[in-house]
């Protein structure tokens, strides 16, 4: 068995330690963002309906029903026109539905813009939280952690309560303990 000098030893420490820095900087150092960086919450909304493109539309500031709109290429069949209704500021998460009405007499068709709630499945692809005021059994088993059993348990602790002040409250549910609290914590929201 042959063994190393003293040098031999250094020099197979240093480059041990060079390794090790290399591996370190590869695999877990994250880089401070630069000022010139922007740090920013995208805006998620969908719009569905008789509009030229449909599906979700990311924004960086919140938009307006009109902005929506018009990224969304706009009405199929009619013209887009900026009217006070379309200044409405919309928040993350919210569902643009356009449909077509005809008028009793059918000589004259309007579009009509309702405002709705993305499905839960879609919020929490981006990361939106969930209204536990009114979310589903199916909505809440969607929760990594929630399973069919809890999410009836937070229902029937919800209706019974006339629903939740705040999503802490949650701890009051039979099976939520402090672990699965922190667990699902982030997935909900108290509007």
């Amino acid at each position: 068995m042959k063994h190393f000098s003293l040098s031999q030893q250094w020099v197979l420490s240093l480059l041990a330690l060079l390794m090790l820095g290399l591996l370190y900087f590869r695999f877990y150092h994250t880089p401070l963002p630069s000022p010139a960086e922007e740090v920013f919450r995208e805006i998620v909304i969908e719009v569905a309906g008789e509009v030229k493109s449909p599906g979700i539309q990311l924004f960086r500031e919140t938009p307006t029903l009109y902005s929506v709109l018009e990224k969304a290429g706009g009405f199929k069949e009619i013209s887009l026109q900026n009217n006070g209704s379309l200044s409405e500021r919309l928040e993350t998460g919210t569902l643009v539905t356009v449909t077509k009405k005809t008028s009793i007499q059918g000589s004259q068709e309007e579009m009509r813009v309702t405002l709705g709630r993305m499905e839960a499945k879609k919020l929490l692809v981006f990361s939106i939280p969930l209204d536990i005021n009114r979310v589903s059994v199916e909505d809440l088993c969607l929760v990594p952690g929630i399973g069919e059993p809890l999410a009836r348990e937070i229902l029937t602790h919800r209706d019974r309560r006339k629903g939740f002040r705040s999503v802490e409250e949650l701890r009051n549910v039979k099976g939520i303990g402090e672990k699965k609290i922190g667990d699902i914590k982030n997935y909900f929201t108290v509007k």
